[in-house]
């Protein structure tokens, strides 16, 4: 992983947000490459699933045909939003703050050992942003035991490591930061939204809320989207923007940030063949990741338990990746797709449902009224040919465009051997990129910079520059300019030589296979588009 960050700095894939101001926590920014890889993934998420589905006919494995469009909703929305969807009061984690530290923690991501020396027991933790837990818990334990590297042998650990939510007296626990016990108080709640003010004369009264998530806007605009362009259920919204999160600690590079940005999709249909539309979204989402060069073991669909889904949920499955920054065996998710039934439209139309007694009952005030009152306006639907009205159901598709591009960038990163311009075997570093999503789709050398190449690379890669984004590269010996088109993932490199002067030829590269092969000049653009797209 260390690698995989030191060549997105180096390549211009991704910054540190304000990195010359020292960086913001939770916050990065995105290079010449890595806008380019970003814009790709969410292009090719945005053409397999929207501007490239066939309404007409029926997808494999769907019940029936679909349509699908799409939305761009503001950042900033009614604060009633967030009250019934449940945001406002149940969007929060856990936190612990260190009073000798005052460093701050989420409850649920510190994890511990007990361990016992010199008569004393106590629970040696590591922060949640440690990337190296169990070295980092046996150095706080023997430092805190006055105890050097070459006596951990005195160390009697007791179990193994586990989360501090499993601990209920902190007496005994050593903060991560801490050098005595009991410094860590005791979890309380913290709201993940960003607060701001609306207007320039606003106070409290005013107060609004960045989006946590971009599914909202898309509920709300439900009967707009079903006036204004005439769908009929079933059919699906898509969105790309960004959402905002107060993360207490975000960590694991670009995987967990306070700004990120999601690609979701809202699925309305009807409830009768919901389980039916569920079922196919989640297979469909799977193979999705797959055919973009995520596959093998590191991936995985993980249907979730009973007890994880959430009270209006019928069924939910995550897309999840071996990230190379988590412990062997575990996974990150990628993408959530979730049952949600008629919840949110309800909630919308009513108010937020009281999840705690009964699911399909209004949370009360104390006058008796609906604590957070719904817009009051009808989102039901009627089908046009049956007449039946009845308030659809809906399958959420909800994945991480950042996320998604970090998993990519994972997979890619290989390293292999391939000959230098002598022919000798050199080790190079390569980014195994999808065709589709590569920030640079071909690379144009002239193989010296004289007799007539240079005008004819020139030529070549004008001509490519309509369509695809290219790069064109004099410099250096061009076994050089190989391997730095290999780390920047350009999958096909056209060289121009003596020969082509002659007959008008040039000769392509394959970044991962090495194999090369001769097309004509006027030729190459369509090669490239067959290559790339298929």
């Amino acid at each position: 992983m260390e690698k995989l960050v030191s060549l997105c700095k180096r390549r211009g894939f991704l910054f540190q947000s304000s990195e010359i101001y020292g960086g913001i926590n939770g916050f990065w920014d995105y290079g010449p490459l890595g806008v380019e890889l970003k814009r790709n993934v969410k292009e090719a998420w945005w053409r397999d699933m929207v501007t490239g589905h066939d309404d007409l006919s029926t997808m494999p494995g769907a019940p029936e045909p679909y349509e699908m469009t799409g939305l761009d909703c503001t950042i900033i929305m009614h604060p009633q939003v967030w009250k019934c969807s449940g945001h406002y009061d149940l969007f929060h984690d856990y936190m612990v703050d260190c009073r000798q530290s005052k460093r701050r923690y989420r409850h649920d991501q510190v994890v511990g050992r007990w361990v016992e020396a010199k008569g004393q027991i106590v629970f040696a933790t590591a922060g949640s942003d440690s990337d190296h837990p169990e070295a980092d818990i046996e150095r706080n334990a023997l430092k805190f035991f006055g105890l050097r590297t070459k006596q951990a042998d005195q160390l009697k650990w007791d179990g193994v490591m586990v989360s501090l939510t499993t601990v209920d007296d902190f007496s005994q626990v050593l903060g991560p930061d801490a050098k005595e016990l009991g410094t860590l108080t005791e979890p309380r709640e913290y709201n993940l939204m960003f607060k701001t003010i609306v207007g320039a004369l606003g106070g409290e009264e005013n107060a609004a809320f960045l989006r946590p998530e971009t599914a909202q806007g898309i509920f709300v605009n439900f009967k707009n989207v079903v006036d204004s362009s005439r769908v009929r259920v079933p059919f699906g919204i898509a969105q790309i923007g960004k959402s905002f999160r107060n993360e207490i600690t975000p960590r694991n590079f670009t995987f967990r940030s306070r700004e990120f940005e999601q690609m979701e999709i809202e699925f309305f249909c009807h409830p009768n063949s919901s389980a039916e539309w569920y079922t196919y979204w989640r297979n469909r989402r799977f193979q999705w990741y797959i055919d973009m060069g995520l596959a093998g073991d590191k991936l995985r669909l993980r249907e979730h338990d009973p007890d994880e889904l959430s009270h209006y949920s019928t069924g939910t499955a995550d897309v999840e990746y071996a990230f190379p920054f988590l412990p062997a065996g575990e996974y990150g998710e990628l993408e959530g797709i979730a049952h949600r039934g008629d919840f949110d439209l309800r909630s919308h139309m009513e108010g937020k449902l009281d999840p705690e007694s009964n699911p399909l009952t209004l949370e009360l005030d104390e006058n008796g009224k609906p604590r957070h009152r719904g817009s009051g306006k009808d989102l039901t639907y009627r089908d046009d040919i049956t007449n039946e009205r009845y308030t659809p159901h809906v399958i959420e598709p909800s994945a991480g465009a950042d996320r998604a591009t970090l998993a990519f960038l994972c997979e890619a990163y290989t390293e292999d051997e391939a000959p230098d311009e002598n022919g000798k075997m050199q080790s190079r570093v390569v980014m195994k990129l999808h065709p589709r999503i590569a920030p640079l789709k071909a690379a144009v050398f002239p193989l010296v910079k004289k007799d007539g190449m240079p005008e004819m690379a020139q030529d070549i890669y004008r001509s490519l520059k309509k369509k695809f984004n290219v790069f064109y590269d004099e410099k250096g010996a061009v076994g050089r300019r190989y391997r730095r088109q290999d780390e920047a993932g350009t999958p096909f490199c056209i060289t121009v030589d003596g020969e082509s002067i002659s007959d008008g030829t040039v000769t392509i590269r394959h970044r991962d296979t090495l194999e090369q092969w001769r097309v004509k000049k006027d030729d190459v653009v369509a090669e490239i588009d067959k290559l790339v797209n298929g």
